[in-house]
């Protein structure tokens, strides 16, 4: 498991809990810390979609749709979610370079 990896795990928001794509961010002894991937964007507000970023290359990255990262949430999951899970695919240097320019922007 490496930064810029994507996996598929579930995502909890209180009782309800859906499984989707992650990007994984950063690896500790504590856990991960992940973004949470999506499709939805056109029918988000302004606000949101500022913080979503388009993924270029998603087919090269595993997806199956035009999918964006979800910025504006960052979520701590345990290493045990993804621990023996293989990663459907990764960011290309490309969207690596493009992603941390929006980052910092």
């Amino acid at each position: 498991m490496n930064p810029f990896e994507l996996f598929i795990t579930s995502i909890s928001w209180g009782t309800d809990s859906k499984k989707r794509p992650v990007l994984i961010l950063i690896i500790n002894s504590d856990g991960i810390l992940v973004y949470p991937i999506t499709t939805q964007y056109s029918k988000k507000s302004e606000i949101i979609r500022s913080k979503y970023f388009k993924i270029t290359d998603w087919t090269q990255a595993g997806l199956d749709k035009q999918s964006y990262i979800d910025t504006g949430t960052l979520i701590k999951l345990p290493l045990s979610v993804i621990v023996n899970k293989k990663p459907i695919g990764s960011l290309t240097f490309s969207d690596k370079q493009k992603f941390l320019e929006f980052l910092n922007k």
